[in-house]
């Protein structure tokens, strides 16, 4: 499958996608998917585990699905909302889908104004759910989790940590270690994905940074990254002698997972044949010798299955929210 990025993208914008918005919605359903390319918003820069997912599924669902082609568009900013919102807001034809993450697909409209509503996306497919790591430069001063945490209670504040950004399942994780570990607190230091926080806890401008293990498990085996430790529920078998929080007596088991939704409205028929085709590629052999390959925690959702994930995610969230806001933390 040719994936076509941004550049390319840019001369196929006004033929791929430009079916009249007054154009009957069953005429276009109909033609859908053979007319033209499907395109997948992922609304953070290229490189995260977001756009790793997206670029990694997506051709075995083309295998799937007869006549359909794939192209991805990276549209990051704010957070992942401005990608988010044009994702909820296209034309609900089947011909624009969007790579999400949750929390962060949850917790930005607890923050500011969106123009999307959490429930009413249509939840087609989980792909991936990848337990968040604390990571640090081969070079770094910290030893382990148990230096990191003695550091911060020594300097509460005086630490920076970095995320992928205000309400993402990295920022969560900090929050929550915080909660449970008695006396310690980080400087918070967001970025706009995985990519620009990798490169500045390579470069020594962060202590520490927090970013999924598929994201870190490269640079880990190539010798750039140390990771003091996990928030999975067990230890990961890409990171097999990586041990969790929980081992190391912090109790935090959290993580970010990773699929694909379409706007709301779609005809029924598009998303039968959208999550029969995710749920074949997720199945196919091929794919999970890809992701074992990539090491790529893959975690199959289907349809309700997924949007039930969400929604029960979203109102612990909710509840978590309402004890103590992280809008400024």
């Amino acid at each position: 499958m040719t994936m076509i990025r941004r550049r390319a993208l840019a001369g196929l914008g006004a033929a791929a996608l430009a079916a009249p918005f007054g154009a009957p919605r069953h005429a276009a359903a109909a033609a859908w998917p053979a007319e033209r390319p499907i395109l997948v918003v992922v609304p953070f820069p290229p490189g995260g585990g977001v756009d790793q997912m997206a670029r990694v599924i997506l051709p075995y669902v083309q295998k799937h699905l007869p006549g359909a082609t794939f192209v991805v568009e990276n549209r990051p900013g704010a957070g992942s909302q401005i990608g988010m919102e044009f994702a909820f807001t296209a034309r609900p034809d089947g011909y624009t889908l969007g790579a999400v993450t949750s929390p962060a697909l949850m917790t930005i409209p607890f923050e500011r104004p969106v123009r999307y509503r959490v429930e009413d996306f249509v939840y087609v497919a989980n792909v991936v759910d990848d337990p968040g790591g604390l990571w640090v430069a081969k070079g770094s001063p910290v030893r382990d989790m148990e230096d990191l945490l003695e550091r911060a209670r020594k300097d509460p504040g005086g630490l920076s940590f970095g995320t992928t950004g205000i309400g993402s399942d990295d920022h969560l994780v900090m929050l929550e270690i915080e909660e449970a570990v008695p006396g310690i607190r980080f400087s918070h230091v967001p970025f706009n994905g995985a990519a620009p926080l990798q490169t500045a806890v390579l470069g020594g401008h962060l202590d520490v940074g927090c970013f999924n293990v598929s994201e870190g498990a490269p640079g880990y085996r190539d010798g750039r990254f140390r990771c003091l430790g996990q928030a999975g529920a067990q230890r990961d078998p890409a990171l097999p002698e990586v041990p969790t929080f929980t081992e190391l007596g912090v109790k935090v088991v959290a993580g970010a997972q990773r699929g694909i939704v379409a706007p709301p409205g779609i005809p029924e028929e598009v998303r039968t044949r959208l999550n029969a085709a995710f749920a074949a590629a997720l199945a196919d052999p091929e794919f999970l010798a890809d992701a074992k390959r990539l090491q790529l925690p893959a975690k199959a959702m289907i349809g309700d299955e997924y949007r039930q994930a969400v929604l029960g995610l979203d109102a612990r969230l909710k509840e978590m929210w309402a004890r103590k806001p992280w809008r400024d933390q």
